[in-house]
């Protein structure tokens, strides 16, 4: 992993970007972090060409998206010409619909739909979909996961971007699961998982306790190029949360560990 793979999830700063002089000013301070890369999602209604006028004015290259399902199905063309416009490869869902959740037909139905998708944006844009997972995914319907069921039913051009902290709030391994989706996980979504007050509470990177030394080998071994800090929450100033996650990785880049 170099520094250039390390990404920020626009999300985190969603309270900060609005607004196109929100989003411009964020940007700003983003890379002023240190940060060369972002995800967008959660911003404003936004014209897309001003998101890429801005990012490349802050030096931050757009590395992936979450868009919503809706424009998925009935969107597509215009949203990949988006994803072209911003020379950003990789087209992300935050999270499964509802009316998918509660069967396993729901679920499959869905990964037969998604790589439909997913072979449309890649045969005719070169775009990579991505699937964003939370803990839902690890409930077992009729004594099989969710997640087990996106993984197995769908075809090789639906990717995964594994959230690593809502697979072990789900009670999965999340080293494990980075090695079961080897060859589809190009983005991986990293924040940390602490308790505070007997809760699980969101933390940046290197607060909590999860395994991010053996996590990050597993995501080295099975080729992920972008690491994407996100954090859902935070308990202090997003943009100091954000600056220490980064710190976290570079520090790990440099030989340090947790």
């Amino acid at each position: 992993m170099q520094h250039s793979n390390i990404a920020l999830q626009m999300y985190t700063l969603r309270d900060f970007t609005q607004t196109p002089d929100e989003l411009r000013t964020t940007f700003q301070k983003v890379a002023a972090i240190g940060y060369t890369a972002v995800q967008v999602s959660g911003i404003g209604p936004i014209d897309p060409a001003k998101v890429k006028e801005y990012a490349d004015e802050a030096g931050l290259k757009i590395c992936a998206t979450h868009v919503s399902w809706d424009r998925l199905e009935n969107d597509l063309d215009a949203l990949a010409r988006e994803h072209q416009l911003w020379d950003c490869k990789y087209i992300g869902l935050g999270g499964l619909p509802d009316h998918y959740r509660t069967s396993q037909e729901g679920y499959r139905t869905f990964a037969q739909q998604a790589s439909e998708i997913a072979r449309r944006l890649k045969e005719q844009y070169g775009l990579q979909f991505i699937y964003h997972n939370h803990d839902f995914e690890f409930e077992r319907v009729d004594g099989v996961t969710g997640m087990e069921i996106l993984l197995n039913d769908s075809a090789p051009d639906f990717g995964l971007e594994l959230d690593l902290y809502w697979v072990q709030a789900g009670g999965g391994d999340p080293i494990e699961w980075t090695r079961k989706v080897k060859g589809r996980m190009g983005v991986v979504h990293l924040k940390d998982m602490a308790i505070v007050e007997r809760r699980q509470t969101f933390a940046e990177l290197g607060e909590g306790n999860m395994n991010y030394k053996g996590i990050i080998e597993a995501c080295r071994e099975t080729g992920v190029e972008w690491y994407v800090v996100e954090q859902d929450a935070c308990r202090r100033d997003p943009f100091e949360s954000v600056s220490i996650s980064l710190k976290y990785l570079q520090s790990y880049l440099q030989g340090g560990s947790k």
